[in-house]
């Protein structure tokens, strides 16, 4: 039985806080409260897959706000 790798790179800690122009602490503290994007990790490495970081931006999109 084959295991391949995932071809998507994930991006560390510093490297999502980066893309998403926040600090790596930022997204501490964003996880500990359960409103950060999903992460996985290995050991104790921190690691975000990039598409996830665009879903979790996607659902966060506001639409045009009525000022009615």
């Amino acid at each position: 039985m084959s295991h391949a790798m995932p071809t998507t790179p994930y991006l560390t800690r510093e490297e999502a806080a980066e893309q998403l122009r926040v600090s790596p602490r930022t997204l501490d503290r964003m996880h500990a409260s359960r409103s950060g994007p999903p992460r996985t990790t290995v050991g104790r490495r921190v690691l975000y897959r990039p598409e996830a970081l665009e879903e979790w931006l996607k659902a966060r999109e506001l639409g045009p706000r009525s000022l009615v």
